[in-house]
This record gives C-alpha cells, sequence and structure tokens, in this order.
C-alpha cells in the first residue's frame, strides 16, 4: 500500500491518503499532548507502543463483531485503516468516577458506577470538548436517532469484551473514551483505544497506568504504558 498525501495532523496521530480512496495510513507519532494541546512532549516508543496497543484492541472486538475501521498493521507506528466519515461526537463510559465527571459531580474519585453511565462529547478543542446530548446531536444534524443508538449499543458490548480483558490482567477499566464514523453507511469504530483515551487502574493497588500520568506529572508514563501492553498479550 502506497502511502501518498499527509491529509490531517493530530496531536499525536498524522493521516496520510493512499492509492486506494476507502484506505487510510495512520501513523502514530510519539507526540503527548494534554490540555487541548497545551502541554505537548516527545515521549520515546510511545507511538509504537500505541500503534501495537490499538491493533490488538481492535482485532480483539472484531472478533467480538465490532465493526472496526483498522485493517493491517503495516509497521511499528503505522496502521492501515478504512476511511470514515466521522461523527463529530465523542463517546464516553464510565464504570468508575474519574477525571471530568469528579470535578462536575463532586464525586468521589474511585466510586464505582452502577450501572456504568453513558456521555456525549462534541469534538471541538477551542471549546475543549463540551458536553452535549442527544437532542443537540439531532438538532445540529452530527447524528441521527439511529446512529445514536447505535453507537451507545456498540459502546456498552465494548465495556463488557474489554472490562473483561483488563480484569483477567489485574487492571480496573476506570472510563474510555471511543470515536466512530461512517463507512459505506455502517457505524464503524475509529480512531484509536489506548492509554492515551481510557484511564487503567491496578486492582489491587489503584496505581493510574494511563495518560493521568503525564497529565498529572507521575512520571513512568511510558513504562506504565508497556506494562498493561504486556499484561493482556500486546506483542511490542
Amino acid at each position: 500500500m502506497k502511502k501518498l498525501a499527509e491529509l490531517y495532523r493530530g496531536k499525536a496521530k498524522t493521516v496520510y491518503t493512499t492509492d486506494n480512496p476507502d484506505l487510510l495510513i495512520l501513523e502514530f507519532r510519539n507526540d503527548t499532548s494534554a490540555f487541548d494541546g497545551l502541554r505537548i512532549e516527545q515521549l520515546d516508543r510511545k507511538g509504537m507502543v500505541n500503534n501495537k496497543f490499538n491493533y490488538f484492541i481492535m482485532t480483539k472486538l472484531r472478533e467480538a463483531g465490532i465493526p472496526t475501521q483498522v485493517e493491517a498493521l503495516l509497521s511499528d507506528n503505522e496502521v492501515l485503516v478504512k476511511k470514515l466519515e466521522m461523527v463529530p461526537v465523542e463517546c464516553v463510559v464510565r464504570n468508575r468516577a474519574a477525571g471530568s465527571l469528579v470535578k462536575r459531580l463532586g464525586v468521589e474519585e474511585g466510586k464505582i458506577l452502577n450501572p456504568a453511565t453513558f456521555e456525549l462529547f462534541l469534538k471541538n478543542d477551542a471549546l475543549h470538548d463540551p458536553m452535549v446530548n442527544e437532542s443537540h446531536c439531532k438538532a445540529f444534524g452530527w447524528a441521527t436517532d439511529e446512529q445514536l443508538a447505535t453507537m451507545k449499543a456498540l459502546s456498552f458490548k465494548i465495556n463488557s469484551v474489554l472490562t473483561e480483558l483488563f480484569d483477567k490482567a489485574g487492571l480496573i477499566l476506570v472510563d474510555y473514551k471511543l470515536e466512530f464514523g461512517l463507512f459505506k453507511g455502517e457505524i464503524t469504530l475509529g480512531d484509536e483505544f489506548s492509554p492515551d483515551g481510557c484511564r487503567l487502574w491496578e486492582k489491587q493497588t489503584l496505581k493510574k497506568m494511563d495518560k493521568d500520568r503525564f497529565r498529572q506529572g507521575l512520571g513512568g508514563v511510558i513504562e506504565a504504558y508497556e506494562e498493561v501492553a504486556k499484561r493482556i498479550g500486546v506483542p511490542l
């Protein structure tokens, strides 16, 4: 597959066109950002770890019947993906209280949420990704009723698959964000699933094993990512 022009450059990934109009190449860089890109650092091995982590997770989800955009692992830092028409909202599933939920509602960090919660956020860095609801999505044409229902159902199916996967590895899947798009009319999971976009805690110690180590200046970011990858069986 021939890599052609740069199509989009995000905070941590670059997207390239290919000689197939339906396929793109996603390059994972070592850039690590927080606070809507206000803090950016280079972390050695991060692009490789997240690329292989994401490919592993997406493969597991595809085997469980979740439509994903991932087609093939191309190199340490690159993956071949379907070209999606992205839905401009993020889906967030929370199994425990952490991050913005704690700040918004004043609840205790780590509180178990039963049932797990589902939230929608508009993808807009300038507005700091504000929380929205289904009425907003329909009124502004971001997603239809059917698309929203499918995204929600897939988000909870993913939760079932991944909470079990991480639990067996001695980890708690606290929360995570998902992005979906359309591929030939079908809602398909896109972007990435890595420790950059979820919270993972050690079951016994509640040690943070995700991007919060970077946000909170805890250090050992890539070491934590690699430890999680090792526990769940990602070949690095």
